[in-house]
């Protein structure tokens, strides 16, 4: 019988699986993420057969969920045979039933696009793709260490729009040298291409890339903090005209038309990790847990033939460590967060004078529901309103 799992103030939230695939073509010079190249291949079987391990031990944890959405992300997802695809959703809904309205993303590079692939993805189960184009001219693809160029990312957007009910991509701003006027006409250019999805992100100097090196050499200056405000601010306006307001400081979208997986994560719902270097937050008959897979694809593998799984770390969350990361994320979005559901979880109230103050100075509002919410103000100083919240 299995195990029984108390009520949680998340669990309406949803429950989704996410599926990293850690493979790449080319490790982009800005990308912290957990990506790896492998040019003599790989084998395919053998990962997902690791996958599946990996699944049944997750699915034994927590049984009887009903998936309500599924993300393949990397890596480079859109390098896997479609055969491989199906094998991943099969082995999803062989473990847990699967909303019939479920969403089904899948990450893609313009230069990885090819329409019978897509055809193959679909025809697995992806109802939904987002495509990691970046940019709209080939100088700025070329600084950006991408392997397409603009008429492939423009072929990309075709393809995947016409196969596929919904779909997205990513554009980085803030690039060297460019100003709110380039970026406006770039952005009008992508509203008129995306149909209803975009994810607009600043781009960020991580340590320990490529990047890094060159800015901490002088060989790669980025826009001024008075700029980057600038641009930020032509992203809202530019938009919200064209009807794809922000749902999520980086998120914009055609009402109806947000990804669903990734309001999960914002909303605090639960979510599975599968792969390497995957994060999950799971409810548990002994409470909330954090989970953290091993890294490196090869280590990850390793551990999963060896013992059933690639966990490497399990972290149980306190009440505190909970309201703390529903704040953090919930606050993102536009809809903001309910102070009800924060005090449900770490047992203590945020203080109403603090909300009143912030309020007052601006940077949030009260909605007439009682859920609270960032303004255009506050959006740019998050992180101060968290830790002025949580105090």
């Amino acid at each position: 019988m299995p195990p029984t799992v108390p009520d949680h103030p998340t669990r309406d939230a949803g429950f989704g699986v996410y599926l990293h695939w850690p493979f790449c073509a080319a490790k982009c010079p800005y990308c912290d993420f957990n990506s790896h190249v492998r040019h003599a291949g790989v084998d395919e079987a053998r990962f997902l057969a690791a996958f599946r391990a990996e699944m049944a031990h997750v699915a034994a944890e927590v049984p009887g969920r009903e998936v309500t959405s599924i993300f393949l992300g990397g890596g480079t997802p859109s390098l896997m045979r479609p055969e491989t695809v199906a094998g991943l959703l099969d082995a999803v809904a062989g473990h847990w039933p699967v909303a019939p309205n479920a969403e089904v993303t899948l990450e893609a590079n313009p230069s990885s696009v090819e329409a019978g692939r897509f055809r193959g993805y679909r025809t697995a189960g992806v109802n939904r793709v987002s495509l990691g184009v970046q940019a709209l001219d080939d100088a700025s693809l070329k600084t950006l260490g991408r392997l397409h160029n603009a008429e492939e990312a423009f072929a990309a957007i075709r393809i995947a729009q016409a196969t596929f009910a919904r779909t997205s991509f990513d554009l980085i701003y803030a690039r060297p040298g460019q100003g709110p006027g380039a970026w406006r006409a770039e952005l009008t250019e992508a509203i008129d291409r995306a149909a209803e999805h975009l994810s607009l992100y600043q781009l960020t100097i991580e340590p320990g890339t490529p990047f890094f090196g060159l800015a901490a050499a002088g060989k790669l200056v980025t826009p001024d903090e008075d700029v980057s405000r600038a641009l930020y601010d032509v992203t809202q306006e530019v938009c919200a005209a064209a009807g794809l307001p922000a749902y999520e400081i980086s998120n914009h979208a055609r009402p109806g038309a947000e990804a669903r997986h990734n309001l999960l994560y914002w909303r605090y719902g639960e979510y599975a990790g599968i792969g390497p270097g995957a994060h999950g937050r799971l409810v548990t008959p002994e409470g909330r847990i954090g989970t953290v897979t091993e890294r490196g694809p090869e280590a990850w593998l390793a551990r999963v033939e060896a013992s059933g799984h690639g966990i490497a770390e399990t972290e149980h969350l306190a009440a505190p460590a909970q309201a703390d990361e529903f704040l953090v994320m919930g606050l993102r979005l536009s809809e903001g967060i309910d102070p009800a559901r924060y005090a449900a979880l770490g047992g203590r109230a945020i203080d109403p004078a603090r909300i009143a103050a912030l309020v007052g100075d601006g940077l949030l509002t009260a909605k007439p529901d009682g859920r609270i919410a960032a303004t255009a103000a506050g959006a740019p100083v998050l992180n101060a309103l968290v830790a002025e919240l949580a105090h």
